[in-house]
Formats: structure tokens, sequence, C-alpha cells
């Protein structure tokens, strides 16, 4: 007969009469582990029982919940000096902050991301009303602009929000995160508010230094315009923006399939689509499409097209649009855009194509959301807004890896790929210390874009240094 320690003999004795089995139940106590067959439902039960049979503490298994993080007190350190590094930039540029609740009322959400939605955290009936914590800072600042009657407004709002998503950690992905928001609400002359959130963007990202990235536009008017001249029923525009947003993930030929297959798009609708959404370029392109024959005879795609033109005119005149490109296939799937739309991607080398240049995360994004706040507004009353997003996590979680390969110190490094090293991640000069340069008393620094090396004495070494790194 087998002989059961205390923890078994309880959970032994928990054992219901009887052939109705649910799921497995696993439970522990003091380092050892009993498995019961019980209906679903009794694991509570179960865990009390066993923790006042067997004598022993009940030990909860120590972790955060999914899709969630803490941060160290150098996390907490490195994540405070990239939203200063925001922030300014949003000072800067005349916002003040706003705080909103994390909680918003149900109502206020639903219907209003689109396929989205359906990730919204919904609570219980909480007091007789029904809440949700807050999917993202735009919906509760246009929510705060009608409810206190604002119209004309530029402001900042750095805060969390949570998804239901499947989070993917190693590329910033969480289901509680922070977003850092700048919005422009008013009316202004066209496409200069649009024109100047852009610029943050540009600005940001170049203060950073992630290196390379190019911030793609697109007008939800010109996308809307290709449908229709495409023959997609307007009923299916929506499904079909989402799948046109995928074209940066999937190629074409997948994106088609998704449109037929799952979207009900026509054969046809779908291969004239596919003449359009992978177009990009800049100026020259929009002038092309002012003179589509189809798309010119389409009132909204026409609209779109001049306020692109302008705003290309105005990124001129910024000195950014090397870092803009004009790209058919963006389409952002919130509900509430209505006209132009942009995200901003960090950029690496094509390991295969050495000369191309690939996608590796969205860092940022944003958009006009005109129609909005009139949603919240007991008489329809609209307020024009437009505003970006940065996407702090994925930036966060790219400077962190960066610095963990700053402190990876390895047995016998090899020289050429600490030089590799700074190539690929930017870094301007290295300092390189051998037997022979601490007999000579000097460091030898070299120029890592040129690759030409010079011996400096150790005591001029932080003079040279500065000198070199001077604007």
């Amino acid at each position: 007969m087998l002989r059961l320690g205390p923890f078994a003999a309880a959970v032994a004795r928990c054992q219901p009469a009887g052939p109705s089995l649910g799921p497995l139940c696993l439970a522990g106590s003091r380092g050892s582990f009993a498995r019961s067959w019980l209906p679903a439902g009794n694991c509570g039960a179960l865990s009390r029982q066993v923790r006042a049979a067997a004598g022993g503490e009940w030990v909860p298994v120590l972790k955060t919940p999914k899709g969630t993080r803490d941060h160290s007190p150098a996390q907490v350190a490195l994540r405070d000096r990239l939203l200063s590094a925001v922030v300014s930039c949003f000072k800067r540029h005349g916002a003040a902050a706003i705080d909103t609740p994390a909680l918003e009322l149900r109502e206020m959400l639903v219907g209003k991301y689109g396929e989205g939605s359906k990730l919204i955290y919904e609570l219980q009936d909480q007091g007789g009303e029904l809440l949700a914590l807050r999917y993202d800072l735009t919906v509760p600042f246009a929510r705060y602009l009608a409810m206190n009657k604002i119209t004309n407004m530029k402001r900042y709002h750095v805060a969390k929000v949570y998804r239901r998503d499947n989070p993917a950690t190693t590329r910033g992905r969480y289901r509680e995160f922070y977003q850092c928001d700048f919005d422009i609400a008013g009316q202004f002359d066209p496409m200069i508010p649009d024109a100047e959130c852009l610029k943050i963007v540009h600005e940001i990202l170049s203060d950073l230094q992630l290196g390379d990235f190019v911030i793609k536009v697109n007008d939800r008017r010109i996308l809307n315009g290709v449908f229709v001249v495409c023959g997609v029923p307007e009923s299916k525009f929506i499904p079909a923006c989402s799948t046109v947003d995928k074209l940066d993930k999937m190629p074409w030929e997948e994106v088609r399939s998704e449109m037929v297959g799952e979207k009900g798009l026509s054969p046809e609708a779908a291969d004239r689509i596919g003449e359009y959404v992978q177009l990009r370029g800049g100026l020259d392109l929009i002038e092309r499409l002012l003179q589509d024959p189809k798309l010119s005879q389409n009132k909204l795609a026409k609209e779109g097209l001049g306020d692109m033109k302008l705003l290309f005119e105005y990124l001129t005149l910024f000195g950014i649009t090397e870092k803009i490109s004009f790209d058919l296939s963006l389409a952002r799937g919130l509900d509430y855009y209505t006209g132009v739309i942009f995200e901003a991607v960090l950029l690496q080398q094509d390991n295969e194509h050495k000369e191309e240049l690939v996608n590796v995360g969205s860092v940022a994004g944003g958009g006009r959301y005109d129609g909005l706040v009139g949603m919240f507004d007991p008489k329809g009353r609209k307020v024009p807004c437009v505003g970006v997003s940065i996407g702090i996590e994925r930036i966060f979680s790219i400077l962190e890896q960066r610095l963990e390969a700053e402190m990876l110190y390895k047995k016998d490094p090899k020289l050429l790929k600490q030089l590799q090293y700074c190539e690929d991640t930017g870094i301007p000069l290295a300092a390189i210390v051998g037997e022979q340069e601490l007999a000579d008393g000097v460091v030898k620094l070299r120029d890592v874009a040129t690759r030409q090396e010079v011996d400096i004495p150790r005591e001029k070494l932080i003079d040279e240094i500065r000198r070199r790194l001077e604007p």
C-alpha cells in the first residue's frame, strides 16, 4: 500500500464521491505538490481544506499578471529620462499637461476603436455604473473637451492605458503601458497643426538617436476614395482598412487573400485596390494621383490629396521631407480618424540585401479626428483635432536592450566584434587601450565612421573627445 504524506492525504480526503471529473487542479505546500481530479470550480475549496488539513501555509505563485511588469530602480531612472526628453519637446511646442481617470464609463469607449474595441478591459457593474479601463488617451481627451465645453487647446498627457491584447513583451507590447500624447484641438488653417505633429515626431526620434526612421503619412479620405473607385461597398470600408494596414507585415498576396476570403471583397475589387495601396513616394506621387482619371473624380480623395500636397509644402519648409513617405498602404484601424494619418517606424539594414532597409517596429502614430468630440457633445458640436502618440514602451525596450549591450562584458572579447557593434549602433568614437598603449601612456582613439585611428595622451583624452563631439 502506498503511504501518503500529510499533504497528499489531505488531498485524498477532499476527493468528492462519484465519477464526475472536472479539470485538473494542482496544489502545493512547503515544496510538495499533489494532483487531484475535481469538479470544476473546486480548486479554491481544495486549497483551503488542504491548507487546514496539512497544517501548512498556502504558497502562491509569485508573478505579475500576464502582459505587465515590475520596474527596477535602474529601469525607472531610464524611463524617467526618456519621458523627460519627450515631455520637454511637447512643452517646447506650447502644450500644457492634463490628467484623466484610468476608469471611464464603458459607453464612452465602446464603438470608438473598430476591431480594437474587443480589447477593452470591461469591468462589472460597480456602484451602478458599467466601467472600463481606458484603452488610449485620445478618447478621454475628446470626452474632456466636450464635457468642459473647450474648443481650443494644445495639450499633452502621459499616463498608463490598458488593452486585453496578446502581449509580446520582447517587442515592448504589454497589456498595461504608458502612452505619451500630444494633441491640438481647435479651428486653424489647414495642415498647420498636422505639420507640427509630424515635426514633433521628427524632433523626438532625432534627439533620441534610435537609428534610421521613416514617418509614413496617408489620409483616410484618400483611402476611402480608393475603396469607392475600386468598387468596395461602404459597409466594408472599415474591414478593408484593417486588412490594408497589414501590408507592412504581410506580402500583398496574403493581404489580397484575406480581403477576398475573410472580408468578402470581390477578387476584381481586391486587384484594383492593390494597384493603389502598394504606391509610396512624395510630392511627385501626390501630383500623379491628382491627375488619376478615377481618383480625381472622387470628392473625398481629391480633398485628401489637396491637403496632402499642402502638408508636404509645410514639411518642406520644416526641412524634414527626407524622412517622410506618402504611403497609401497606411490605414491605422481606429474608427475615429477622419483625415491625415501617420506612423513612424524604425528601419535597419536587411542582412540578406545590404542595400535595403526593413521596418523593425512602429514607435509613434496619430492623425486627425475631427468628429470624435462631437460624439460626446449633446448638441453634436464638433471640435477639429489632430494628435500623435509616442510609443514610449517600444522605445524603452530598445534603449533598455542597448544599455544591456553596453554593459555586457565577455571573456576574451574580440576587438573586431566590438568595433562592428560600434558601427551598427552609431557610436561615433571608440577608445582602445592595449599593452602598448598602457606602456606609452596613450589611448588609441578610433573614428568609427572613417576607421581612422590616432594616439592621444591620456591626460588630453577628455578634451579631444569633447572637441570631436562638438556640434
